[in-house]
């Protein structure tokens, strides 16, 4: 079972969520919260908490200064942000927090589900609506080859680009139309150059270096 905690500033928005994941079989709603004050004071009172659902959108403390607290006072915990609008600059703000992944508000319970499944099991994830924005603005399509850091190559970045939007390593080969064994043999060789371990750090990796173009924190 997944254990989350919503937050938002308006209540009827946070009551609708919470009313829609509690038609999940698999998620439990631990708690919900106003701001991101509230949210960190109801997580140290918690004993299991697995992800936290925030708004971007909310006065005093962000939903980007939320993720932020969250992810240091609490790494275990996965955070998946909402916002009304799919830009990139509220994409990259989050994921430079340490946000595992990011939905519009209009996402249904089964995409907010399926969300919920991925960044727990430590996957990043997007709506239909971010992923397209997400591989066009890290895989360096129409970007310069200088700027592309770290030694990586175009096809190292377009793959990178690819594993931050949660395809599995045969979704990226039939995407490519390559080999899945390629695959794997870009994704050791991007991940050693860039010094990760997994997929959520190659993303935070992409956002901090801005790859590809407007798709800066």
């Amino acid at each position: 079972m997944i254990r989350v905690v919503v937050v938002d500033d308006r209540q009827a928005v946070r009551e609708g969520l919470v009313a829609l994941m509690d038609l999940l079989d698999d998620v439990e709603v631990a708690g919900s919260a106003a701001d991101g004050a509230a949210a960190l004071a109801l997580l140290r009172r918690l004993d299991r908490v697995d992800a936290v659902l925030v708004d971007l959108t909310m006065p005093a403390m962000t939903g980007v200064e939320a993720t932020e607290r969250i992810v240091r006072d609490h790494p275990d915990v996965a955070v998946l942000v909402l916002t009304t609008h799919a830009d990139d600059r509220s994409i990259a703000g989050a994921l430079a927090a340490g946000a595992r992944g990011h939905l519009t508000k209009d996402a249904g319970r089964a995409e907010i589900g399926a969300a919920l499944r991925a960044v727990v099991a430590g996957q990043p994830t997007f709506g239909a609506g971010v992923s397209g924005r997400v591989v066009s603005a890290l895989s360096g399509r129409g970007g310069e080859k200088d700027r592309l850091p770290d030694g990586l190559t175009a096809r190292e970045a377009e793959v990178l680009g690819l594993i931050a939007t949660g395809l599995s390593n045969g979704e990226i080969a039939a995407e490519l139309v390559i080999a899945e064994a390629t695959v794997k043999t870009h994704i050791n060789n991007t991940f050693a150059k860039i010094g990760v371990r997994n997929r959520i750090e190659a993303l935070r990796y992409a956002v901090r270096h801005g790859l590809g173009r407007g798709f800066t924190a």
